[in-house]
């Protein structure tokens, strides 16, 4: 810290209690200072030679026969008011950053100018900071920092303007010209601690990070700060990722504070700074930005703001991210509207832009980060199903190689809200397509006992289309069989063309049911695994084999589940009696394989 000695008599100043102060020496005081609740025992001659503000008053108090002055206004208050007194004694002072600017404003309060003594206090000061503190990074800073209580004086005598310019031209320099001090504690590239790769093997000298200066700015109060970075974006020479960083350093360190009306002004202050460029700060803080904003019942137009910029980089996000809480009279855990409405602009392109021209892969980003989104949204026992769904359809069209998430959400709701109706749960299942579940998600879906039958018998038939036809076709089933399996390019399973066992394929089969389906698609694997050793010129023989032995397991497993039906009385049972009656060639065949 930059620092200045005035004077060269020892300090004489003495203190009575809290509010005298007097000069210890053989000559009586001839004048009484009173400055706000303070004091001041002094002699005439030392300050009116230096003032000529004092010169004035000491002429009015005479004619009013009255040796006391009083001075209520003095910007810096009783201690700049010792300082400038100090200098006209000629006792010994030092100047910092800390208490030259209240100096500096005492001293033109009193007008200590070179007109009325060469070398004056304001003479000075000026040369001092021009000198020593605006050359000096931290001391600006310290500097603008106690200019605020020092108002409009400092910005009259234009210390805050020379405070931003110093603060701004210092950001604004080339890396390679930072010869000061700053602190930083962030983490460096490796190029940045010139760790990198070595050149000829001579060690490459450190490097200074391009925001070398943003953990010394969040030293500031918001106001100083808002007019610090509008100073920087103004000369323009600072990229705009890095004006980013500064905002999201700043704003992670003083969102803790607990006064809701001074973090309210900084959300929104902050907001109103971020730059205009694309993805110069994280989706991440956005985010956070964002949920700030909404528990702190900020401005409508500045969380449309944050929800612009956040559908322009959507895919950037984490489900973590997503996870804001509802408020209170909600009822509910998490925030799902908001949600859907960034979702709803990242479809509707509010980014300028047009939904072809998004990238595939920004569009399985979004698809995957949903159901991650969804997996964590279900645990919440409130969710109704139709916000669930409507969630899940909103990305259904982006093509993905896997709904191995989307399942594994699906699951997660189903195991949350275990009371939903078939209806429900075969609505829910719809969106899932059995094709693109990888092999350890099927493992799961074939003993999970929350699936309905249908997706079961779904998810089999695909491992055992994979395991006997390298075609991948499906071969022509009865309808009943076929009516599962989803048609090509659609999602879910579409509605049996016969009704009598629509609903024996919407339940939920028990554990005894999914062992012995298991076990029926385990024989047949193995049967046809050992026809093909025996025989390799006979294999697609034996591929037609095990899909007619499948269309026989459906069926048997579909009676047997209709004759549990029957035992337990059920509406869906006595339903498949009647329809049973009619005797529909497809139910005889079926009937006739098992």
């Amino acid at each position: 810290m930059k620092f200045m000695k005035l004077g060269s008599k020892p300090d004489s100043f003495h203190t009575d209690e809290d509010n005298i102060r007097f000069v210890a020496t053989d000559v009586a005081a001839d004048i009484v200072v009173n400055v706000g609740d303070v004091k001041f025992y002094l002699h005439k001659f030392p300050l009116l030679s230096k003032s000529a503000h004092l010169q004035k008053m000491v002429d009015t108090c005479n004619n009013e026969k009255n040796d006391e002055i009083q001075i209520h206004d003095i910007p810096g208050g009783p201690a700049a008011f010792e300082i400038c007194a100090k200098f006209c004694y000629g006792m010994t002072v030092t100047l910092n950053a800390y208490n030259v600017v209240a100096a500096r404003c005492a001293a033109e309060y009193l007008e200590m100018y070179e007109t009325i003594d060469k070398s004056n206090l304001v003479y000075k000061i000026d040369v001092f900071l021009n000198t020593s503190i605006f050359r000096s990074w931290k001391d600006s800073i310290i500097v603008f920092q106690t200019t605020k209580s020092l108002l409009p004086w400092a910005e009259e005598l234009k210390v805050v303007s020379h405070c931003l310019e110093s603060i701004a031209s210092k950001v604004s320099v080339d890396t390679s010209k930072v010869e000061w001090s700053y602190t930083y504690n962030r983490k460096k590239l490796p190029s940045e601690n010139g760790t990198d790769a070595q050149w000829n093997g001579v060690r490459k000298q450190s490097r200074v990070p391009q925001d070398w200066w943003v953990e010394d700015l969040c030293e500031l109060q918001i106001d100083l700060y808002n007019r610090v970075i509008m100073t920087i974006k103004t000369k323009g020479k600072t990229p705009a990722n890095v004006i980013g960083e500064s905002l999201k350093a700043y704003a992670m360190r003083r969102l803790q504070t607990g006064d809701v009306i001074k973090t309210r002004s900084l959300v929104e202050t902050v907001i109103g700074l971020l730059p205009n460029e694309k993805r110069s700060v994280s989706c991440s803080f956005l985010f956070k930005l964002l949920q700030a904003a909404i528990l702190l019942k900020c401005g409508e137009m500045g969380r449309e703001e944050l929800k612009r910029r956040i559908s322009e980089q959507l895919e950037e996000a984490k489900v973590d991210d997503l996870l804001i809480q509802a408020q209170p009279e909600d009822n509910a855990m998490y925030n799902t509207h908001i949600v859907q409405e960034l979702v709803e602009d990242f479809l509707s392109a509010k980014s300028d832009c047009t939904l072809e021209n998004v990238s595939d892969n920004s569009k399985m980003k979004v698809a995957k980060l949903l159901d991650g989104y969804l997996a964590e949204v279900a645990k919440d026992l409130n969710l109704p199903l139709s916000k669930f769904v409507q969630l899940a359809e909103m990305v259904l069209s982006f093509s993905r190689p896997s709904h191995d998430g989307l399942y594994r959400a699906i699951d997660m709701y189903l195991k949350e809200h275990p009371g939903i109706s078939k209806s429900e749960r075969k609505r829910i299942c719809r969106l899932m397509d059995c094709k693109k579940l990888s092999s350890v998600a099927c493992k799961h879906a074939v003993q999970n006992e929350r699936l309905p039958l249908r997706v079961v018998v779904q998810v089999l038939f695909f491992e055992q289309i994979h395991a006997t036809s390298s075609s991948g076709t499906t071969p022509d089933l009865p309808g009943p069989i076929r009516a599962l399996i989803p048609s090509s390019g659609s999602q879910g399973s579409s509605r049996s063309a016969t009704t009598n066992t629509e609903e024996d394929w919407d339940s939920v089969p028990t554990a005894e049911e999914l062992k012995a389906l298991k076990g029926e698609f385990a024989t047949l694997r193995l049967s046809d695994q050992g026809a093909s050793k025996r025989n390799p010129e006979r294999i697609s023989s034996s591929k037609v084999d095990g899909l007619i032995m499948s269309k026989k397991i459906f069926s048997k497993l579909l009676s047997n589940h209709g004759r549990q039906s029957e035992n337990s009385g059920s509406d869906t049972s006595d339903r498949s009696s009647t329809q049973g009656t009619k005797s529909s060639p497809s139910l005889s065949r079926r009937q006739s394989l098992s």
